[in-house]
């Protein structure tokens, strides 16, 4: 079954969390992730408010936990850590 990364962010530095962003995408491609939702308008309706919203898909659980382990994801955490507040989670899919 496939699976989501479900993220929502407060960027409080911007220039940090967009060389994040750019190896993020690359590693979430090579584990044969997409973003189904990146940004854009949203509504907040329950709990903590954060502008940032990002949805990626992945062929298998697996394959999304792998990514996050991954060495490239890691190196681009560093750049996360300290310019953003997130909230991450791999929800498997009913597909």
């Amino acid at each position: 079954m496939a699976a989501l990364w479900i993220a929502h962010v407060s960027v409080t530095d911007e220039e940090a969390y967009m060389k994040y962003a750019a190896i993020a995408t690359e590693a979430i491609a090579e584990h044969g992730g997409s973003f189904i939702a990146r940004g854009g308008r949203y509504l907040q309706l329950e709990g903590t408010d954060r502008p940032r919203n990002v949805v990626a898909r992945f062929p298998t659980f697996e394959a999304a936990e792998a990514c996050y382990n991954s060495p490239r994801y890691q190196q681009a955490l560093n750049f996360a850590r300290g310019a953003s507040e997130r909230d991450l989670v791999i929800v498997e899919t009913s597909e």
